[in-house]
């Protein structure tokens, strides 16, 4: 069974090992892919953001995603295989499809790669424009390294629809991997993805602005939500989650570390009022990565992983310090916080068994 990640999963999907390149345009709007039929159902905006607007990723941002679709990419981003370590809320656990302690788990965390990056930095992309049009507007803000536009001004809807593209990407990333993942299942256990029932419970972004309704002081209103380093976490009910979850909440996945549990929590109505719908989606690091590095030895963190069974194959030996389980804060000591005050609740814990950083 496969439990994606915290960001996108599609439709339909285009695969970094096609022998010839679908058209970018199809690929930013998300037309194209192999993956199953309903992992649209189990997705946030089923996969494809609709204004996306290919016209507005520069080449550049094109150039650089088409080669690393279907890949992870480097710092954080990973894919495990986990074990449920323990059900606290049976029902949503069922509706999830999970039913057993020991049942397996994939869970998938990466994101738009190369091109997200070129779109929301790079100076052929929105940051000169912002630059420009910050002076303009005389907008002032308190760090150097913050840029931003209006939202209704030429300049913030090109973001929007530049941002909304490689979300589109993001998710088709994401799909690819699925798709892969599923065909390695299915060639060592010598059967179909369907027969080792590798459904998806839900994928959903994280860091991406979105225009939601909310009520303010009582009165609904039509918001911009920006949720960097946290995640959408809908209530019961939503008319914007799916089906399946309408007597749960949305599903929301809290990645830990490559040494400790991760956790699937489900949204709130109380959180729907207190934070727009908004919880935690990680740790968050409690060492910096170079503080990492120095204060780290390579072979200790590997034998405090193999000690606890877990397996890690890594592209880059200095990734293994900086994203050693004591680089992260506790993620049990966050999540039980996010519990505890209601904005989420806690539904079921995954322990990993093997790890693949970028």
């Amino acid at each position: 069974m496969s439990a994606d990640s915290p960001r996108g999963q599609v439709d339909k999907i285009g695969c970094t090992r096609a022998r010839s390149a679908p058209p970018y345009s199809d690929l930013l709007t998300n037309k194209l892919g192999y993956a199953w039929a309903e992992d649209k159902e189990h997705c946030q905006e089923y996969g494809r953001m609709l204004q996306a607007d290919p016209g507005k990723v520069s080449s550049r941002a094109k150039k650089r995603g088409l080669p690393q679709l279907g890949t992870l990419g480097a710092r954080n981003h990973y894919a495990e295989i986990q074990v449920v370590n323990e059900i606290y809320n049976k029902f949503a656990a069922k509706k999830m499809g999970i039913e057993f302690k020991g049942q397996v788990c994939v869970m998938i965390h990466c994101g738009s790669r190369g091109l997200g990056h070129q779109v929301a930095t790079g100076k052929s992309d929105s940051l000169v424009a912002m630059e420009k049009a910050m002076k303009r507007d005389n907008i002032n803000v308190n760090d150097r390294q913050l840029a931003c536009a209006r939202i209704n001004s030429p300049e913030g809807q090109d973001y929007l629809k530049g941002m909304a593209a490689a979300a589109n990407y993001a998710w088709v990333n994401r799909s690819s991997m699925t798709f892969l993942c599923r065909q390695a299942f299915a060639k060592m256990f010598d059967s179909t993805p369907d027969d080792l029932d590798m459904f998806m419970i839900y994928d959903v972004s994280h860091n991406i602005a979105k225009v939601e309704e909310h009520f303010v002081d009582g009165k609904q209103k039509t918001l911009m939500v920006h949720r960097k380093g946290s995640t959408r976490a809908f209530p019961p009910h939503h008319p914007l989650i799916p089906v399946d979850y309408q007597l749960t909440g949305q599903p929301v996945l809290i990645g830990g570390t490559m040494g400790t549990c991760s956790y699937v929590l489900t949204g709130t109505q109380q959180g729907m009022e207190e934070t727009y719908g908004t919880t935690c989606h990680g740790a968050g690091r409690a060492l910096s990565r170079a503080k990492s590095r120095r204060n780290l030895d390579y072979t200790e963190v590997l034998s405090a992983l193999e000690e606890k069974g877990i397996i890690i194959r890594v592209a880059s030996p200095k990734l293994v310090m900086e994203e050693a389980p004591e680089s992260y804060k506790k993620v049990t000591d966050i999540v039980d916080t996010c519990h505890l005050a209601g904005i989420s609740r806690k539904a079921i814990k995954l322990r990993p068994i093997a790890v693949i950083k970028g």
